[in-house]
């Protein structure tokens, strides 16, 4: 995985130049090299292998190598931006096999093609920066959680919850369970039946309703202490009450 070639830009043009020793610590200009006649042109493909990045200007037709600049950090010595423009850089170039180091002028015609060079690096290296975070993350010591009570320490229900769940509800108060009357669950019993009175037979019941409706009014009966003779009367006529 480490040998796999990720291409990150492709440049179709790239001017080359080649620039004298820089003698101070100024920073570099363009407009002290011969910017009218560059010594070579091609295209310029940046691409990443693992965690490295590396700048290539190759032939535009054949697609040889002419020269590679690996960068390691972006700003830095790989590659610099000039002082007086934004379309020109300063690479330093390897040569592998002679193991020299040198360093060019490369430049660009087009402004945003300079633009696209710059984005890249700044966000190729901005991953793989949040990369080595993690890593570094995972492999550090993580301290235990300490999830127990200090002492003295308590916990604080608070009861608001189940007054909002009342209120939705439409009660004030704390929720009461439902009960069913009827079929076959538990429910409130019914009070039972009041208890019956004593029975009363169809006789009786006739005789206190002949005894409590005469015949005739007490003004005319016969006095049974008048007479011998309304005795008998009495005794006769008391025989209508009974059976």
């Amino acid at each position: 995985m480490d040998d796999y070639e990720s291409v990150l830009l492709i440049l179709p043009e790239v001017f080359m130049y080649k620039i004298p020793p820089r003698a101070t610590n100024r920073s570099y200009r363009a407009n002290e090299w011969n910017l009218d006649n560059p010594d070579w042109s091609g295209r310029l493909r940046l691409a990443s292998v693992g965690n490295k990045c590396v700048i290539k200007l190759e032939d535009k037709n054949s697609g040889e190598l002419f020269a590679k600049a690996p960068i390691d950090e972006y700003p830095g010595p790989a590659i610099e931006a000039v002082s007086d423009s934004s379309r020109y850089f300063v690479l330093r170039i390897i040569d592998d096999s002679a193991g020299r180091t040198a360093f060019i002028g490369v430049g660009f015609a087009d402004r945003s093609n300079a633009f696209d060079l710059n984005v890249t690096l700044q966000d190729h290296f901005k991953r793989l920066k949040v990369e080595q975070d993690i890593e570094k993350e995972k492999d550090a010591p993580k301290p235990a959680l300490d999830l127990g009570f200090k002492e003295g320490e308590k916990i604080s229900i608070p009861t608001k919850c189940f007054k909002k769940r009342d209120q939705k509800d439409g009660n004030d108060g704390p929720s009461k369970p439902k009960t069913k009357i009827g079929g076959g669950g538990m429910g409130i019993l019914l009070p039972p039946p009041p208890a019956a009175g004593p029975k009363v037979s169809p006789s009786a019941s006739l005789n206190i309703s002949r005894e409590a409706t005469p015949t005739s009014s007490p003004s005319h009966q016969p006095n049974p202490a008048s007479s011998g003779a309304s005795g008998g009367e009495a005794a006769s006529n008391s025989s209508w009450v009974q059976f």
